[in-house]
């Protein structure tokens, strides 16, 4: 890839993580180091008012500012709000979608995760991580957190009138960042197809570890019947009494093997929806953030830049047409203004760049969670059968009653045509 690489220049002291000297368009950061910034859960507030609740409120806490705040889902949306008008230029996460009509609980624990993943993504992105709006949104506990958070981002403008470097910022982009730019958004765009797809099938596979837990119980809930049967033997089959009786009795004691195993595929699925589908749909929201971000830098400030100077080409020319001596004055202001205003757009078209140029880095400093993705997959995977396999290995002697024959051979046949033949 042509994007500069990520560890190149390392920090003396990574706990700073301050940018390297030298080119200041260089991140230094590593998988780690954004991991270690901050981890903040967010819970469910368990529903006190009666069956139809209004709003749902979620508990937001923050490992870094050792805070703990009480947060609706609009309070998200001003936040978001907020951080995209700061941070035009910059991988803001999407937010999950608002339901209008009433919210079943899957709705609600899928729409909590969303957020959860969001305020992680956003509290370890090193500029959004730095600003006073994400400390206000984690650790502010006033009544009104929305007005505050407004208050605060609007007084400021956004990150181009705050950074040092914006006018500059063409000094420290390589020459062929066009090509870079276009290469940079192919491989991300490959990256989240794949990625899409995996999210696609571990789902999936997830699912029917639960799927399976439900059948396995509902197997032995049907043995542990077949065993508590209590419709009496025609007298024909006097003959074999013994032998139903005693199965009956086998055959009842196994649901309780058969319900630890349900127990033990559903934790399996369970765990594959914490571990490896969330960590999944966690870097998907990341990519898409980035793909996102292309999408406004193409349609945003590059397009608003080409629409005033084509807009300024034609007023010139209407200046030359325009021979009332009254108008010219005006025409020359209203020419000077837009020209000033190009010269704005083209800075900001390149510290959109700059910008861009940044995240793509971040990006590639994410990409190692991959391994992390495929661990987590694997070790599931790993104890869920360990688990599994022992209670079958359990089960296994408590089979031994099913096979007691005549002369008391307690070995099961060892194929259906290898079984007991009648004489």
């Amino acid at each position: 890839s042509s994007v500069p690489q990520v560890t190149d220049r390392r920090d003396p002291d990574p706990s700073r993580m301050q940018m390297p000297q030298g080119n200041p368009l260089l991140l230094s950061y590593t998988l780690q180091e954004l991991l270690a910034r901050d981890t903040v859960q967010v819970e469910l507030i368990p529903e006190k008012k009666g069956l139809f609740l209004k709003h749902v409120e979620y508990e937001v806490s923050s490992q870094r500012f050792k805070s703990s705040v009480y947060r609706r889902y609009n309070d998200f949306v001003v936040f978001h709000e907020m951080l995209l008008h700061k941070f035009p230029y910059r991988m803001v996460p999407a937010l999950p979608p608002k339901r209008v009509l009433g919210a079943d609980r899957e709705f609600i624990e899928g729409r909590r995760r969303a957020l959860k993943r969001f305020i992680n993504l956003v509290a370890r992105h090193p500029p959004f991580s730095e600003d006073t709006i994400l400390k206000l949104f984690l650790s502010f506990s006033g009544s009104d957190v929305q007005n505050k958070l407004k208050e605060v981002a609007q007084c400021v403008g956004d990150e181009f009138m705050n950074c040092k470097l914006a006018t500059r910022a063409k000094d420290f982009l390589p020459s062929d960042i066009q090509t870079q730019f276009a290469v940079s958004r192919e491989l991300i765009r490959n990256i989240y197809n794949s990625f899409y797809k995996l999210r696609d099938r571990a789902e999936r596979i997830a699912s029917r570890a639960i799927d399976n837990a439900a059948d396995l119980l509902i197997f032995g809930k049907e043995l542990s019947a077949l065993g508590s049967d209590t419709t009496p033997l025609p007298s024909w089959a006097a003959l074999h009494l013994s032998t139903w009786g005693s199965l009956k009795q086998a055959l009842k004691g196994l649901s309780v093997e058969f319900a630890l195993l349900a127990d033990k595929a559903a934790q399996q699925g369970k765990q594959e929806e914490n571990d490896v589908v969330e960590k999944l749909n966690l870097f998907l929201d990341l990519l898409q953030s980035y793909k996102d971000l292309c999408e406004r830098h193409e349609k945003g400030v590059l397009h608003k830049y080409q629409r005033a100077l084509h807009k300024d080409g034609l007023m010139k020319r209407q200046a030359v047409s325009n021979r009332e001596p009254e108008s010219v004055e005006q025409l020359e202001s209203r020419i000077l203004e837009q020209e000033n205003m190009i010269q704005t757009m083209e800075l900001r078209n390149y510290f959109s760049l700059y910008c861009l140029h940044q995240e793509t880095q971040l990006i590639h400093a994410y990409l190692p969670l991959t391994s992390h993705i495929l661990g987590a997959f694997v070790n599931s995977q790993i104890q869920g059968h360990k688990e599994m396999g022992k209670v079958w290995d359990d089960l296994k002697p408590k089979l031994s009653c099913l096979f007691a024959g005549p002369h008391n051979a307690l070995t099961p046949p060892r194929s259906p045509q290898d079984g007991v033949c009648p004489h």
